[in-house]
This record gives structure tokens, sequence and C-alpha cells, in this order.
């Protein structure tokens, strides 16, 4: 009997453990895969619901994440500090990034279009074209305006 419990009792202590390890890989504040990594920065116009920790990508493969987002008090923008892998270190400078949503409702991430130059990214460097998150709220807003001016042309077109 004193066998069974012994067995038990470890397999109730791997399961613990083993919960422990995919919590922090799973939000991503895991320090037991640290890999170097680098530092570079983009301004954007409107971020959205972007939030640090969320994924930077290229071709929907992860290459990193945000670590920051702040606002720069001189010209109103956001600026998002993205942490990127070193073994992505042939970026091109001239690399476009924009703020994309996973699905119809999903979270924001941010998607590199690498760019054609042959200087490539590094520590500190900042990505100068960018584009800014795409809101549902102002896609609903444009569609119901451009539906209330089409009502408003073909009751003018039935008056006359």
């Amino acid at each position: 009997m004193k066998l069974i419990e012994t067995f038990v009792g470890l397999f109730i202590v791997a399961a613990v453990i083993a919960l422990f390890v995919l919590a922090f890989k799973v939000s991503g504040i895991s320090h037991l895969n640290r890999h170097n990594t680098y530092q570079v920065t983009a301004d954007f116009d409107n971020i959205g619901n972007l939030k640090p920790r969320a994924a930077v990508t290229i071709a929907g493969v992860k290459i990193g994440q945000v670590i920051s987002i702040d606002l720069n008090k001189a010209s109103y923008k956001a600026v998002v500090t993205l942490q990127i892998d070193d073994n992505e270190n042939n970026i091109p400078i001239d690399s476009q990034a924009s703020i994309v949503t996973a699905g119809l409702l999903g979270a924001n991430y941010i998607s590199l279009t690498p760019g054609f130059e042959d200087t490539f990214l590094k520590n500190g460097d900042q990505i100068e074209d960018t584009h800014p998150a795409i809101l549902l709220e102002e896609m609903i807003g444009q569609l119901m305006f451009s539906m209330k001016n089409d009502n408003a042309d073909a009751d003018k077109e039935a008056v006359q």
C-alpha cells in the first residue's frame, strides 16, 4: 500500500511542477528560455489595444515581443519598444511595422514586413515606416455613415 501512495504522491508533485512550467511558458514571462535579444523602436499614430508582451512577427512567425509602450510628449505618438531575438538579425532597416489583429476580435500584435535594403536593424534603431491599428469601431462608423448617405441619395432620387 505504501508503494502505491508513494507513486501517487510523486505523480501529483510532477503534475504541479508541469503546470507551473506550462503557466510560465504561456504567460511569456519565463526566464528559463532567455535568448539574446536586441531592441528597436517604432512610433505609431494609434496602437489600438496593443499591450506589452504582444507578439512581433514576420510572415506569421514570432520573432520577438513588445516590451514597452510610451507616449512621446512632443509628437503625441505612441513609442513602442520591440525586443527581437538575436537569431533574427537580418531584418532590413527599411522594413515596415503594422499593428494587426488576430482574427476579427482578437488581440493586437505587430507584424513586420521586410524591406529591401542591405543594411539591417540593430540595437537602438527605429523603424520609420509604420501603419497604425485599424479600429473596428471606426470601420463600423464609416460603414454606417456611408449607408446613411446612400439612403439619403436614394430618397432624393425618389422625390424627383
